[in-house]
């Protein structure tokens, strides 16, 4: 009898020590930044996984460097980014530790912007128009791909006109008050975005080459991710986001609805399409 009890003990120890290790395999960390093109990528694939049965932890990080750096840690297991270009530097430094998952968008493309009735069409037309940018060309936040680029625009052709750091928000303030006054003003802007569709504006030429093409937005993750999550590494290959639908998602933030309100409508709304993606074998 006493043998027969502790037999049952260690079988019962077993299974409680079995338990932690398979609720953490049902859970998925997932970084992100708080930018208009992956917010959205991030939250349909959030919705995706949950439907699958997991818990999905989102943290957000304000910069690249210290995403990557997190994910190569550990800290999270997935991220969406590009990496060929916007991204290349931090994933080159880190790549030795991670892994590419799957592509998740592509089309992403950026540079500098005027409005359509502004009369130059070339970025190395800006030097002989400064004065009536007022000496400037107003950035985002400090630390992205775009501002990194622009900051090379600016030495590659020489440009007399200070990029100036801020914010997302503050240069879609000024691109507005700017469009209203119809008065000149150049941006570093991106597609997709629903300033795109709400402002009247062009992408400057860019004869030297300086912005990258469009690129591809992937699914990476730590280093052995898709080997010990091969469940979860399919739900997250079957996710595909086509650009426009970024940026519709985007239009109805700029309408007045949550990024968690759009991303429920879209969700709702392409049941369909999710289902489709569904379409995988269960654990």
């Amino acid at each position: 009898m006493k043998t027969l009890w502790k037999a049952l003990c260690a079988v019962a120890m077993v299974g409680l020590t079995m338990l932690p290790a398979q609720a953490q395999e049902k859970t998925i960390t997932m970084g992100t930044l708080s930018w208009e093109d992956l917010t959205p990528i991030t939250g349909i694939t959030k919705k995706v996984l949950e439907d699958k049965g997991y818990t999905v932890k989102v943290v957000e990080f304000a910069e690249w460097g210290i995403a990557y750096a997190a994910l190569a840690k550990g800290d999270v297991q997935i991220l969406a980014s590009q990496t060929d270009y916007v991204a290349h530097d931090y994933w080159d430094k880190n790549k030795r530790r991670l892994e590419k998952i799957s592509p998740v968008s592509h089309g992403l493309f950026q540079a500098i912007a005027v409005p359509k009735y502004v009369t130059i069409d070339s970025t190395d037309q800006l030097n002989d128009n400064a004065d009536k940018f007022g000496g400037k060309i107003v950035g985002i936040e400090p630390g992205s791909g775009l501002m990194r680029d622009a900051a090379t625009a600016v030495k590659e052709y020489g440009l007399n006109l200070q990029l100036v750091e801020g914010s997302t928000a503050a240069m879609t303030a000024a691109l507005k008050s700017a469009i209203d006054r119809q008065e000149w003003i150049a941006v570093t802007i991106w597609e997709p975005s629903w300033m795109m569709q709400k402002y009247d504006v062009k992408f400057l030429k860019d004869p030297k080459g300086v912005f990258p093409p469009p690129q591809s937005y992937y699914w990476i993750g730590q280093k052995g991710f898709s080997e010990q999550n091969p469940h979860a590494r399919e739900v997250i290959a079957s996710v595909y986001v086509p650009l426009a639908e970024i940026t519709a998602i985007n239009g109805a933030v700029s309408d007045g609805k949550t990024m968690d309100q759009a991303i429920a409508d879209w969700t709702a709304s392409h049941a369909d399409l999710l289902k489709r993606w569904e379409n995988i074998k269960d654990e």
